[in-house]
């Protein structure tokens, strides 16, 4: 069984391949190890790798997790899940980024909620980039709206657009799914150039990197292929 640390060598790899095959600037995308349900000892191991930002899916889980690597404190700890309105507060004060706002109201709170003294919280859209009644996230029609609301906001950092696309799609149109979240990121920076950097799609997973890599991809967001297959799912809070 591969270890954590040739898992992250093999990602890294795969990753800077692919980033070279766009013809895109070495670098320029970045590893967001999804850690949700892995123990702390699994994130300890990724660490040691080199890995430092994490995405959590599970508020409660996400918390003990930080309190378990407290002593790292170089973590870049980043919420990925569905963001309910009681939890914007534990999340506005402890994570760097947020990758799952989908509406206004959930933006609007973790500006309020965001400690002073900390920067601001760097946010990510989440599009329905398929429209998908299973999945959270805006349409692409609401996106331009909401961008001009939350850029009103302090204490946020809006960075850009983050999808799952469905990963059934047949490959040419998962490549188009992920080609619509670039042009829309590049519409944006157009209609309102003063509402943040702009300059992040979170989008692409273990199996579909590549692709999302050729379409402008900055995060990608890598579990299976880092930790392995993950254990029988809980509830989690």
């Amino acid at each position: 069984m591969s270890s954590i640390a040739d898992n992250i060598g093999s990602v890294t790899r795969r990753i800077q391949k692919a980033t070279l095959a766009a013809g895109r600037e070495p670098g320029s995308v970045s590893l967001l190890a999804v850690s949700k349900t892995r123990p702390p000892e699994d994130l300890r191991a990724a660490v040691t790798a080199g890995q430092t930002a994490f995405g959590e899916n599970y508020l409660q889980e996400a918390l003990d997790k930080i309190e378990a690597l407290r002593d790292l404190p170089d973590l870049e700890w980043h919420f990925i899940g569905p963001i309910q309105s009681n939890k914007t507060r534990q999340i506005a004060e402890s994570f760097a980024w947020v990758h799952s706002v989908d509406r206004l109201k959930i933006a609007r709170r973790l500006s309020e909620q965001r400690p002073e003294g900390l920067p601001p919280l760097n946010i990510c859209l989440q599009v329905n980039i398929n429209d998908e009644a299973s999945k959270s996230g805006c349409t692409l029609d609401q996106l331009p709206d909401l961008v001009a609301a939350i850029g009103e906001l302090p204490n946020l950092r809006l960075r850009g657009l983050m999808a799952i696309p469905d990963p059934d799609q047949p490959e040419g149109e998962l490549r188009l799914s992920f080609r619509r979240l670039a042009n829309a990121l590049n519409a944006l920076k157009q209609q309102h150039p003063d509402a943040g950097p702009l300059d992040t799609l979170s989008m692409g997973m273990s199996g579909d990197m590549d692709l999302a890599i050729a379409e402008g991809a900055t995060w990608v967001r890598v579990g299976t292929a880092l930790f392995g297959a993950r254990p029988p799912k809980q509830a989690q809070g």
